[in-house]
This record gives structure tokens, sequence and C-alpha cells, in this order.
């Protein structure tokens, strides 16, 4: 099985259940980035360590929060020393609205990995776009490039819908199992 770390910041609590259900079927192992946008200490040994990077962070005004951009910042240091070229990397990211710009979090997630010469894996899934779907399905938002959330605003990360927590479970499970394939 793949070592995989999921590496997220959530200003609210939101993206943090979304972040415990893609650990959940990664079987991997959550870096937060904290409000001042640090990781813990011992977090870079173990990005170095592992053979996926999973990356998360809130859609605030239309990409990554300031925290997770510090932390992605940082990464110029395993960028310099090509630490992470050939990894596989994933997104994922939440915001209020069902739109909510998240695509434009995604793609900077995307190029971030693509500088780190990752190897990038989308959802897989076919979105539920049928007459008969329910928000409550899987991959209701409907992305192919990194697991998307909705959670309104005036919701507590405890009322996370359970559909997007499945979507992002079977999003980290995905990102497990296309890990262990590159494993020699």
């Amino acid at each position: 099985m793949a070592k995989v770390a999921i590496v997220y910041h959530s200003g609210y609590g939101h993206t943090e259940r979304m972040a415990q259900s893609v650990a959940q079927g990664a079987a991997g192992t959550l870096i937060g980035i904290d409000a001042e946008g640090n990781l813990p200490e011992g977090a870079w040994e173990t990005l170095a360590a592992v053979e996926a990077i999973i990356m998360g962070s809130p859609t605030y005004m239309g990409t990554v929060s300031w925290q997770f951009k510090k932390f992605a910042d940082a990464t110029s240091k395993p960028w310099f020393s090509q630490q992470w070229k050939n990894k596989v990397f994933a997104g994922f990211t939440n915001s209020a609205t069902m739109n909510g710009d998240k695509l434009s979090t995604l793609h900077y997630l995307f190029t971030l990995a693509m500088q780190h010469g990752g190897i990038w894996v989308g959802t897989g899934m076919l979105p539920s776009n049928a007459k008969a779907a329910q928000r409550n399905d899987v991959n209701y938002v409907g992305s192919s490039s990194g697991a998307m959330a909705q959670s309104p605003s005036d919701s507590s990360p405890a009322e996370r819908l359970p559909g997007d927590l499945e979507t992002a479970r079977l999003f980290g499970q995905r990102v497990a199992d296309v890990a262990a394939r590159f494993q020699a």
C-alpha cells in the first residue's frame, strides 16, 4: 500500500471534515496547516517520505487560502532539489456556493503539483447529473479534476453532507490505489 499524506488548510472546519474523509479513503496521514500558515513539526519529513500528496484548501476569493499559499511558497526547497518529482498528487476544495470558483483552486493545486514534477490524479468519478440525481449523491458537484464539495455558509462542519464526504473518501481511495501502481 502506498504512503499518502493529506496536507490541507481549513478556516472553519468544513475543509477539515473533507480532509478526514479523504484520509479515511487513502488510509493516509493528515497534516493540517495552522491558522498562521505553518505545518506541524515533522510534516516536511512526512511529505518527503510518502508516495502521494493530496492537497486541500477552501476556496476563498477564487483560489486557495493565504495559509495554504504560504505552505505552497515554502515548498520551493523541495522544488529546488526535485524532492517531490514523480510523486502522485491530487487536490480537493470546498466553498459555500455550488460553483464558488472552486475550479480555480484546483487549477492552482494542479499547477503546484506540475511545478514539482508530479503526476496528477483526478476523481475518476462520473458526475451525478441525471434528473433523478439528488444533492447527497456521490460527485454531485460534478468535478473530474479533483474533489469538490459545498457547505452552506451558515452550516457547521458537523452538518457536512454525506454525499460530499463519500465523494472525498472515494477520491482518497482512488489516489492511494493509483499511487500503489507506481510503487516498484
